[in-house]
């Protein structure tokens, strides 16, 4: 029968024949097309939508690493790498996206046309050939796979309940990548989804496989954030801290407390968009204050004793509509206390050789009418105050003042002496063993210098001594080798080892203080 010729009469009907179903085929009604552009949008809306939501988690996530640390530093790691692998898939796919709609978009650039997206030629011509599935179609089908296994191992080798569901989102066909068509025929998964569809069907397709990705994304981290993802909405110690609001800033003893106690919202609180506040009539300028989520953080002095007024409104904006929400709080800067306040600004100890600054007060007294007295203290301006202490091993504070009421409040307070701990000397600021070119240590400066040490000291060298193997001991004044030491290093060979040690220093702010000895520097010539 194969080898039966046709009659003309045959050969019409078996090619209207073919006509008629090819017809069939590329006639796609326009509601047909319509119902994928609709979808197409709300996938691309939807999309969006679930980015800015895992956006927010990624953020908590990375917030709870910084400060919680614990199991939440391996939670960033997992969510950080999902999000990368997924970035990386879904810009590979709107690149595709705008590959084949390259015509389209010359004459319907926000493709709203969807009746007109009834050819799928340039989606076949990327993803197919002569052979059947192209290079190009088979990366893609790769991609897909590749990115399923990155997620089932990151993240299914932590959760196993979700590897399932991944594989069934991202699934390419069994293991010879089959699939069985309408017909119950195998065929590559590529070619059963892709090969001859409308453009628009496979623009929805496509945008669905992006949706498949955020949603993937938001099953990670909404497994990683756990619990405390489903105890945001209540009220509980993860989301609320309890706030005490009181009627003035300070009571004295024997006054009733009238605090209210009340709960505040742990982040999430929107910045106020401007701020119009006085204290005590004057008005706040813009460096007077720092925008925090629901307020503003006050950055003026506390001013004289007495009650002071916080007065006016915080801005907000809400949907274009202007919130005022009104301020009227106070504070006292006075109390009614039997101690001085007595600190080191830097330490709880003085050291001798330095002007150490001290902050001498007692609250509710002002600073012109507090006294304070010791060996080597003395005023600065207000409640500043330096001591330059002498010999021994302690020195006393006293400080004293009156209440506006007439009580007198009387304070001693001790501090240890220290002497500044031994310079450390240097070549080039290099400290210790260093190597060094003949050339180099010629020139270089010696010096000392106080690691770790709290006051901001420059030393500066009186005089050292030189020494290179074979050669006498050179006194050197100043801090550069002078010419009968140049003289002596030029003898140096590579790998011998100079030494420059006995290093005098002085701080010419007190030159009368003698320093502990200073550590010496080896140096190894290295040509």
């Amino acid at each position: 029968m194969a080898g039966a010729k046709e009659t003309p009469r045959q050969k019409l009907i078996s090619l209207m024949y073919l006509v008629f179903i090819t017809m069939l085929a590329l006639n796609v009604s326009k509601e047909v097309l319509d119902g994928f552009g609709q979808m197409f949008v709300k996938l691309k809306s939807a999309n969006g939508r679930v980015y800015d939501s895992n956006e927010i988690y990624y953020n908590k996530i990375s917030v709870n690493a910084r400060e919680k640390e614990g199991k939440w530093v391996g939670h960033e790691r997992t969510a950080n790498e999902i999000k990368k692998s997924s970035e990386e898939f879904f810009k590979r796919i709107d690149e595709i996206k705008e590959t084949i709609t390259e015509k389209q978009r010359e004459k319907d650039p926000e493709l709203k046309e969807y009746s007109q997206m009834d050819k799928g030629e340039a989606l076949d011509l990327l993803f197919f050939d002569a052979n059947g599935v192209s290079p190009g179609g088979t990366a893609f089908v790769d991609m897909i796979n590749d990115y399923k296994m990155s997620v089932i191992q990151v993240f299914g080798s932590q959760f196993p309940q979700y590897i399932e569901q991944v594989e069934g989102r991202f699934f390419t066909g069994d293991q010879n990548s089959n699939v069985q068509n309408k017909d119950g025929q195998d065929q590559p998964w590529l070619s059963a989804n892709y090969e001859g569809f409308p453009l628009i069907s496979s623009l929805a397709k496509l945008t669905m496989m992006q949706n498949d990705i955020r949603l993937t994304e938001s099953d990670v981290l909404t497994t990683l954030m756990g619990k405390e993802l489903e105890l945001e909405s209540g009220v509980n110690e993860s989301n609320y801290i309890t706030l005490l609001k009181t009627e003035k800033g300070a009571y004295y003893q024997g006054e009733t407390f009238d605090g209210s106690v009340i709960l505040g919202r742990k982040g999430g609180a929107q910045n106020p968009n401007s701020v119009n506040l006085t204290i005590d009539g004057r008005k706040l300028g813009p460096n007077d204050y720092d925008l925090i989520a629901g307020g503003v953080k006050l950055k003026v002095t506390a001013g004289r004793p007495g009650d002071h007024t916080i007065e006016g409104d915080l801005v907000f904006l809400n949907d274009g509509q202007e919130s005022k929400i009104p301020v009227s709080q106070s504070f006292a800067v006075i109390s009614k206390p039997n101690s001085a306040v007595i600190s080191a600004d830097k330490m709880n100890v003085v050291y001798r050789g330095v002007e150490n600054p001290m902050t001498i007060s007692i609250p509710g007294i002002p600073d012109s009418k507090v006294k304070a007295t010791a060996p080597g203290l003395r005023r600065a301006k207000g409640s500043k105050y330096v001591m330059i202490p002498g010999k021994g091993r302690e020195i006393t504070i006293n400080a004293s003042g009156s209440l506006p009421d007439g009580q007198r409040v009387n304070t001693r307070s001790k501090f240890r002496i220290k002497d500044i701990p031994a310079p450390r000397g240097t070549v080039r600021k290099q400290a210790g063993n260093i190597s060094i070119p003949k050339s180099s240590m010629e020139v270089a400066s010696i010096g000392a210098e106080l690691e770790d040490f709290d006051f901001d000291i420059t030393l500066q060298t009186v005089s050292f001594k030189f020494k290179v193997p074979g050669q006498p001991t050179i006194n050197v004044r100043g801090n550069k080798l002078d010419a009968k030491a140049k003289s002596a290093l030029r003898r140096a060979r590579a790998g011998q080892s100079v030494q420059i040690f006995d290093i005098k220093v002085k701080n010419p702010k007190n030159p009368n203080y003698r320093f502990k000895k200073v550590s010496p520097v080896i140096c190894e010539i290295v040509n």
